[in-house]
């Protein structure tokens, strides 16, 4: 008899050592699967919910998240004004879920900062563009590789257009 409960009492230690151990490599697979998600599909995961975003400037824009691509978000603070931000511009987020959607497919990685501002500037839209040192409001005039080109309300008037390069484009607003 003392036998039979010194053996059982080692068989009820292994199962407790094994379900530790499963314990243990499932928080471990966890851990690395989370260290593979980049922000952007976080962002992706929240599509219709409402963020704040705290940029590197320290101002914040509100809204709900309408479209995410690699290097840009588009929130729609209310039903009429649009927010596009630099995903490089953000230095926070409130509102995220833990929820991550799968990574950006081909066609999703393809639309870049560019592409977007380049919409912009095809419908003629007012836009007011807060860079780092420079709010500048007017149309986009046009979109290079790595800059935009700003033509101010008052371009009439003998303003000229201003160049800001993406690295330092916080928001741009339609108005």
């Amino acid at each position: 008899m003392r036998w039979e409960s010194l053996f059982a009492d080692m068989e009820s230690q292994l199962v407790a050592a094994r379900a530790q151990e499963l314990r243990d490599e499932v928080a471990e697979l966890t851990r690395a699967e989370r260290a593979q998600v980049a922000l952007t599909d976080r962002l992706r995961a929240a599509r219709g919910d409402g963020l704040r975003l705290l940029l590197r400037d320290g101002q914040t824009v509100d809204g709900t998240a309408l479209e995410v691509a690699p290097q840009w978000l588009l929130l729609a603070p209310d039903a009429f004004r649009r927010a596009l931000v630099p995903t490089a511009a953000i230095a926070g987020v409130v509102g995220l879920g833990p929820q991550a959607a799968p990574p950006a497919g081909t066609v999703e990685r393809k639309l870049s900062l560019g592409h977007a501002l380049r919409a912009l500037a095809r419908d003629r839209t007012v836009v007011r563009v807060d860079a780092q040192g420079a709010v500048v409001t007017g149309r986009v005039a046009r979109v290079g590789a790595d800059h935009v080109d700003v033509a101010p309300q008052d371009a009439a008037a003998g303003a000229q257009a201003w160049t800001l390069p993406f690295g330092t484009l916080l928001v741009v607003r339609s108005s």
